[in-house]
């Protein structure tokens, strides 16, 4: 399977349509249609129902269409990582990370260390842990933040000095918003709405004191935003961390729980991980950071 072919594969995923692809490629229709049906039958897999106003990817396709990504993104990243000068330290940084506040000292970190090396770029790739997870073992990502329960024996870590505190998202006429925190026993019988992750979920039930069948979950959620706005129709109580919903002036507010529930932080990184010069100059500079800063 070559190179070449999976950007063909992609461009007509992404137009749908063989002849505006290969417009977009510069190549004849014939070409095309030619190389794809090669790729096809290489794979023993049909990729494409050709309809007659669109193409459209069949289940075997969309996981190539899935699979060539990454394996383009990685090659292009291994392009521009062999290039670099070895003068000028150039070059991109790949982060996975959750929602969480503690990306401001990540950030803090990163702004200074371009201020000594302009030419680097950082990318953050935002994800639960199982996305981040994936993406650090593929290779796609150089770093990933891990919150709360992390398997240890399988990345190497550096443990941050940052924690986040978990509270309860509500809106501000719910009785619960004259208590200055929240105790499991004021949400037994309350609407819940959880994180999806399984880590930060089994945390909640130790703290809640409950098991899963004994609550009243109503929804689950990726993005804290898409819950904000749960708990804005009134759909129940949020689990959340806190400052990542600006609460001033809106119709919600966050009160943190009692007793008091932390979630550690750990950068993270591939055992036998060979990093390319400016992931390991940030990981040293990292380190340097935080053995210096005052987090609050």
């Amino acid at each position: 399977m070559e190179l070449r072919v999976l950007q063909y594969f992609l461009a007509v995923a992404r137009e749908q349509s063989i002849s505006a692809a290969a417009q977009s490629l510069h190549l004849t229709q014939p070409t095309l249609s030619r190389q794809l049906k090669e790729l096809e039958l290489e794979l023993g897999k049909t990729l494409f129902i050709r309809g007659s106003r669109k193409v459209t990817l069949t289940e075997d396709g969309m996981l190539l269409r899935k699979r060539a990504e990454e394996i383009l993104d990685l090659v292009g990243r291994t392009e521009k990582e062999v290039r670099q000068s070895d003068e000028i330290l150039s070059g991109d940084i790949y982060i996975g990370t959750g929602e969480t506040d503690g990306i401001r000292q990540i950030a803090k970190a990163a702004h200074q260390l371009q201020t000594l090396y302009p030419n680097i770029q950082f990318h953050i790739v935002s994800g639960d842990a199982v996305d981040v997870c994936e993406r650090l073992d593929k290779g796609l990502l150089d770093f990933g933040i891990l919150l709360g329960d992390m398997d240890k024996t399988k990345y190497h870590y550096l443990e941050l000095p940052m924690k986040d505190v978990w509270g309860v998202l509500m809106q501000n006429n719910s009785p619960l918003t004259e208590k200055d925190s929240i105790t499991p026993e004021d949400l037994w019988d309350k609407p819940l709405i959880l994180s999806r992750q399984v880590e930060n979920k089994s945390g909640l039930y130790r703290w809640l004191r409950k098991k899963p069948s004994e609550l009243h979950t109503v929804a689950t959620y990726n993005l804290i935003y898409n819950a904000s706005l749960m708990v804005d129709e009134g759909m129940g109580y949020a689990f959340t961390l806190d400052k990542l919903v600006n609460t001033m002036g809106s119709t919600l507010c966050f009160r943190p729980l009692k007793p008091h529930l932390e979630l550690g932080m750990y950068l993270v990184w591939k055992k036998y991980q060979i990093f390319s010069r400016p992931a390991e100059r940030f990981l040293t500079y990292l380190n340097d950071f935080f053995s210096m800063e005052e987090i609050i």
